[in-house]
């Protein structure tokens, strides 16, 4: 039977780049191994020299093991990254929603996203910061843009939600219908001008005065912003081919 080793100290090699002496970190003790975790996470964030190989091995018993202990720990090491990463997304400030509530959908969206036998296509922790990273981006941005519907439609006309589909295939249907929706309404826009104002109106969440402050050039003056503003909602929410979507 193999004999199951402690995690070494980090040794250095004389490339600078520090190693670990292990056996198969799969053998390792999942307490041991988050130790270690944090202990290279600190060193990163120090910008010193890091293994990121035990992260890595804690991703994996959490994604392809699905270790419900291991993803609760990852959970826990990554929340303030995680949270970091929403807050600077631009959408949040005008999502409504706490940055808590976007941290647990990135990682539910991250959960999905990646079952046992896709894991192989990340082959090192920064691939899988980076998908996280992405998933936290668009669970933000979606959330902005679910609210812009109510803002560009009528409320009865958005009922897509009704649909009994599963989770995956209502987050692909949400995903199209949404791409069909911007495309739709871009279309439906005569100029330069108007593309700002919805774009920064339902997705930014700017204020009239905001978009004139910004965008001088293409406005004599703020209430020209609140008249195109009202011209605009008063098309789309008249436009036969855009209810017709939902």
């Amino acid at each position: 039977m193999t004999q199951m080793m402690s995690i070494a100290q980090p040794a250095t090699q004389p490339s600078g780049i520090r190693t670990s002496i292990t056996t198969d970190l799969s053998q390792v003790d999942l307490g041991a191994l988050t130790r270690r975790c944090a202990v290279e996470s600190r060193l990163f964030y120090n910008h010193q020299e890091y293994d990121p190989c035990f992260a890595y091995e804690l991703f994996r018993r959490a994604l392809v093991e699905r270790n419900e202990d291991a993803w609760e720990h990852l959970y826990q090491h990554y929340f303030p990254l995680v949270e970091h990463w929403v807050r600077r997304t631009g959408a949040f400030t005008v999502s409504g929603e706490t940055s808590d509530f976007f941290v647990s959908a990135a990682f539910t969206r991250f959960w999905r996203a990646i079952p046992a036998d896709r894991f192989s296509s990340f082959p090192n922790l920064a691939s899988l910061l980076n998908y996280l990273h992405r998933c936290a981006s668009c669970v933000v941005i979606d959330s902005a843009r679910a609210h812009s519907y109510a803002d560009l439609l009528p409320e009865e006309c958005i009922n897509w939600n009704n649909q009994q589909l599963s989770h995956a295939d209502e987050e692909a249907t949400e995903r199209v219908s949404r791409t069909e929706f911007w495309q739709l309404v871009d279309a439906l826009l005569q100029n330069e001008a108007e593309r700002v104002v919805v774009r920064c109106s339902f997705l930014l969440g700017m204020k009239p005065s905001d978009i004139f402050a910004q965008r001088g050039d293409l406005f004599s003056d703020v209430a020209e912003v609140y008249a195109l503003k009202r011209t605009i909602l008063v098309r789309l929410r008249r436009n036969p081919e855009l209810k017709g979507m939902y």
